[in-house]
């Protein structure tokens, strides 16, 4: 009878052990494909390199503030820690992976500019005209993206490793603070749904709607479409 119950106990323990071990490893795979995709490593320090609001060099639009909040809970999460530079940062990510928020137009992120030209030949960011259809608009293999302020917005956001660095970019290029804020919330939550329709999470380039602006503000985003080949392409 006593040994009975010592089996029990000792099957009961084991039983407790396996579940355990096996959620604990459940849970380190859901990690290590969530820093696989924002490409990020555990203890490393990440660069965030935030731009300016339009035309106001030296000032951040809160909205963009509140992004690279996102962007640093979200490396804490995985175990990272964050140093943040304004976008007139010069110099390579060298292995410090790199989070660069904010698009070009009216020199709100030079870097950004500096990124694209360099690495992503096939996408273009449209100047700010406020006469023509084309203002602002994301155009990606000859396909334009336009600009509708306050109603339906786009975020260019690619991956990319350029050459004499280790560590990956991660570059949010939104139309306004708005759809930049949009691409990172969303990504933080749908990462692992993005990530099965992609080849690849090595490199990518995408395109995130933001839609019903007005009265969703930065809520309401979703995947628009996987430029990767477009954009990296001659």
């Amino acid at each position: 009878m006593l040994g009975n119950i010592v089996i029990g106990l000792v099957t009961s323990l084991l039983g407790g052990a396996f579940v355990w071990l096996w959620e604990r490893a459940r849970k380190a795979r859901a990690v290590n494909r969530r820093a696989a995709f924002f490409g990020v490593r555990p203890g490393e320090t990440c660069l965030i390199v935030l731009g300016n609001k339009y035309n106001s060099p030296g000032t951040a639009h809160y909205r963009d503030v509140r992004a690279v909040v996102e962007l640093t809970l979200l490396v804490g999460e995985l175990g990272c820690d964050a140093a943040v530079e304004s976008g007139g940062y010069r110099g390579s990510n060298g292995d410090r992976t790199e989070f660069c928020v904010g698009g070009p137009t009216g020199g709100a992120n030079l870097r950004t500019g500096g990124h694209l030209a360099a690495h992503l030949p096939g996408v273009t960011v449209h100047p700010y005209d406020g006469t023509s259809p084309e203002s602002v608009a994301i155009e990606v293999g000859g396909e334009k993206f336009l600009f509708d302020r306050g109603q339906q917005e786009y975020a260019l956001v690619a991956k990319f490793t350029p050459t004499e660095s280790t560590r990956p970019v991660f570059l949010v290029a939104g139309q306004t603070s708005v759809a930049n804020l949009a691409a990172i919330h969303f990504l933080r939550r749908e990462y692992a749904r993005v990530a099965r329709q992609l080849p690849s999470v090595e490199r990518f380039c995408l395109l995130i709607k933001v839609s019903d602006i007005g009265t969703y503000e930065f809520h309401r985003a979703s995947l628009e479409r996987d430029v990767t080949a477009a954009a990296f392409g001659p």
